[in-house]
């Protein structure tokens, strides 16, 4: 049976957020030209929380919209994907994509999601925002805002459970 130790409840959640909005808001001060695009499935939520925030700050709303990348994996040929929506209701071309995750752990997922990215336009940059990063990284990617750098080993799974999927907002650390 798994070991769990919770490293985030709600109220640290929330913290990190804001924390991660109010960063998005001090590096990107041409607010008008940035949008959020949450990748299936936590980063969507993760993104439309983000985009609640900076409308506050910003005082106008950021558009939000999610990224499947299923298609884009490199492991297609080992696991069929789960397909979920992808919405842009926005044009990226010349715009600051923040792209939002939940976990970023290998560095897999964002580069499909890079790749699924381009079928939409040419943004002028992209950053990467997420809630835990847990390290133990394959490819040469950086998350540009992190809520909580979670050093992890092997056996472990970092579990983010949040509210519109149900479950109480934390996130928990497991052991195998």
């Amino acid at each position: 049976m798994p070991q769990t130790t919770l490293v985030l409840n709600a109220a640290a959640m929330q913290r990190a957020l804001l924390r991660i909005a109010h960063e998005i808001a001090e590096r990107d001060e041409n607010s008008a030209d940035v949008v959020l695009v949450g990748i299936q499935r936590g980063g969507v939520f993760l993104a439309q929380r983000l985009g609640r925030i900076l409308a506050g700050i910003w005082n106008h709303p950021a558009p939000v919209g999610s990224l499947d990348v299923g298609m884009h994996r490199d492991d297609l040929q080992s696991r069929a994907p789960e397909m979920q929506p992808t919405v842009i209701p926005f044009d990226i071309n010349g715009k600051t994509v923040i792209l939002v995750d939940d976990v970023l752990f290998s560095g897999r997922t964002t580069r499909a999601a890079l790749d699924a990215l381009n079928d939409f336009g040419r943004p002028q940059r992209i950053q990467l925002a997420v809630l835990v990063d847990r390290g133990h990284r394959e490819l040469p990617i950086k998350a540009d805002f992190v809520g909580k750098n979670i050093p992890t080993s092997g056996r472990q799974r970092v579990n983010v459970r949040l509210q519109e999927e149900g479950g109480p907002d934390e996130v928990a650390l497991e052991e195998f």
